[in-house]
């Protein structure tokens, strides 16, 4: 992930960023209607199932090969990785849908070690911009109130999760629109922010 000009190529491919911040936001709008507790038939969430498959998992998967083709490491790492999460979110929702509800156990292990990741990936995308930052912390507060709803067995922080989901959608869809939009009006029409810190000054 970079916020480098997009019209400027830095590998064989454009850069593929706006592609995969666009198919996370598809995604989140997908799950938007579940996070606030409409109540969904087997209909409405094979629905949000095919765009959590094409959209969050497909767009960013081919975003994440893009640019590891590209050699952008800390882009591929985070689209790929999270793409495949939202192939789960994809079988999940076909399981419920079918009534078949996925194990807690399981699934709050893997949250755990996601959040773990996502903290990491917070402070490693600090170095590049404020928003990217603010896009990972974003992700890591989804996670913070998911797990606790898992493990106080509660929906107390349903809306919070709710609320980080349109959160999500709309830092993404910022993110991407002035990567695209940027460089062709010539002028910050989406600002972009600095770095949120910078690296350590190696010494003399």
């Amino acid at each position: 992930m970079s916020t480098q000009n997009p019209q400027v190529a830095t590998g064989p491919f454009a850069e593929p960023t706006p592609l995969g911040l666009i198919g996370l936001a598809v995604g989140c709008a997908a799950l938007t209607p579940i996070a606030f507790g409409m109540p969904l038939t087997p209909s409405g969430l094979e629905t949000a199932a095919m765009f959590c498959l094409l959209f969050g998992g497909g767009c960013q998967f081919l975003a994440g090969m893009m640019c590891f083709a590209n050699r952008n490491l800390h882009g591929g790492t985070l689209l790929t990785a999270f793409s495949l999460n939202w192939v789960m979110n994809w079988w999940a929702l076909k399981q419920i849908a079918a009534g078949v509800i996925p194990d807690h156990g399981i699934v709050l292990a893997v949250d755990v070690l996601f959040l773990v990741v996502f903290v990491m990936m917070m402070w490693v995308f600090g170095f590049f911009s404020k928003l990217l930052f603010f896009l990972l912390l974003d992700i890591v507060l989804l996670f913070v109130f998911r797990i606790a709803n898992a493990v106080l067995q509660t929906q107390m922080f349903a809306l919070p999760v709710a609320v980080c989901t349109v959160g999500l959608a709309l830092l993404a869809l910022w993110i991407a629109f002035g990567m695209l939009a940027n460089p062709v009006a010539g002028r910050a029409v989406f600002p972009f922010p600095g770095p949120m810190y910078s690296p350590r000054a190696p010494k003399s």
